[in-house]
């Protein structure tokens, strides 16, 4: 394959999305959009953060909770009779 056509992302294709970009939201709006953007972001790790933390709590939960495995017993001639 030609090193040209290694990567979709090259320098040239950055630079035409980034002006796309501010062409299509202006320059005002743009500051908005990361602001939400980094919002959602946060959102996002919060709730993964929350989710590990009660995952982990349940399990700690169980292992603490859990009843002992019973004991085999073992047939004797006394508990045949």
């Amino acid at each position: 394959m030609h090193a040209q056509y290694s990567s979709i992302f090259q320098p040239e294709h950055l630079i035409l999305i980034l002006v796309l970009v501010v062409f299509l939201f202006g320059g005002k709006k743009i500051p908005e959009l990361m602001r939400g953007m980094g919002e959602g972001v946060r959102e996002f790790n919060a709730a993964k953060s929350n989710i590990k933390q009660e995952i982990e709590q349940g399990m700690r939960e169980k292992q603490v909770t859990a009843p002992p495995a019973p004991a085999k017993e073992t047939v004797t001639e006394e508990k045949k009779a």
